[in-house]
């Protein structure tokens, strides 16, 4: 993929590629290692590449944080061959190239650039289950943009409009509301060979530490924080599942050590919650608890076997010599 002449053919002044174009390259590229891959998984993984660079091109805070996205990514692929100086090397030349031919151009050409980019992926509202867990990415397709966070480095807060005269002298101050929560940035992102890029976007987004770029608000972190908690395994789906199969009689559970055995039904989130519901209850409407007992019904398992035994069949196959017979035979029955 960084092989000399491939980039020298890359960074050579052309049009912008067509979609067929890039999904050839895309294809070939991904085929390049021992990998392989179905048409189907091959259209997963392109839909994902692309919807994450316009994720990524969409997000940045300035035009020019592009190159910065595109170092996060070589950083990310040096990560991988840091024991193969060659192939270093190689990366570091692609490195060097970018920032000779991009590292100078006007605020103007990276807007440019980015804006093209944008009309590139403008059709595409693919949706990404990481970017909807996240809620960075609407049911239909569409990124959210932020309304919080640091601002573009460079820039100030908003919140205050400037009047200038003629002769360039402030003579006017009138601040607004801008309804966020803007921050100052910290620092520019390094565009050395090694540094701090700062900006998030272009690293590995599946990553446990990954830092969301958009700020959510107190109920979403709430519904986010309990959602990941009812992701961790519920230890009494074993015993409900056993309890089912006691039900259907179709196999004998032993039953555990221990004063109740089974599994509790709880309508409440927690006992405690349970207890004083209990306790605030008025006396009229108490009423004792119900004990169902779920034993296994000889008459069930009658019908159950008698309901098996109609799709056994009793009939021995007849074989025959040779394929030809068998058809003949099937012929003569019809």
């Amino acid at each position: 993929m960084f092989n000399r002449k491939f980039m020298e053919e890359l960074f050579k002044p052309q049009e912008l590629y067509s979609k067929k174009a890039l999904r050839t390259v895309y294809d070939r590229l991904a085929h390049a290692s021992i990998m392989r891959l179905n048409q189907a998984s091959m259209d997963k993984l392109y839909d994902l590449m692309t919807m994450a660079l316009k994720y990524q091109v969409l997000l940045c805070p300035r035009p020019k944080d592009v190159l910065l996205v595109t170092f996060n990514h070589l950083d990310a692929i040096k990560g991988f061959i840091q024991e193969s100086p060659a192939l270093l090397h190689l990366v570091d030349e692609t490195f060097r190239q970018l920032l000779d031919i991009y590292g100078g151009l006007p605020a103007g050409e990276f807007h440019l650039i980015r804006q093209t980019l944008l009309t590139f992926f403008q059709d595409l509202h693919i949706r990404v289950s990481v970017f909807l867990k996240d809620r960075v990415q609407n049911s239909n397709g569409r990124f959210v943009l932020p309304v919080s966070g640091p601002v573009p480095w460079g820039t100030e807060v908003p919140g205050l409009i400037r009047t200038f005269n003629t002769k360039g002298e402030e003579v006017k101050r009138v601040e607004f509301q801008h309804g966020g929560n803007y921050v100052a940035a910290p620092k520019e992102g390094s565009f050395e060979l090694y540094g701090d890029r700062v900006l998030k976007l272009g690293t590995n987004m599946y990553s446990v530490n990954r830092l969301v770029e958009t700020h959510m608000s107190e109920p979403s972190k709430n519904l986010a924080s309990q959602t990941q908690q009812s992701i961790a395994p519920n230890p009494l789906a074993k015993e409900e599942l056993n309890f089912l199969a006691r039900l259907m009689g179709g196999m004998e559970i032993k039953k555990p050590s221990g004063p109740e055995p089974g599994f509790r039904l709880n309508l409440f989130t927690t006992d405690e919650e349970e207890e004083q519901a209990a306790l605030s209850r008025p006396e009229e409407l108490s009423y004792e608890i119900v004990n169902i007992q779920a034993t296994q019904d000889q008459q069930r398992n009658k019908e159950l076997a008698r309901i098996m035994g109609e799709f056994e069949i009793t009939e021995q196959p007849r074989w025959s010599a040779s394929k030809g017979d068998d058809l003949l035979a099937m012929m003569d029955e019809l």
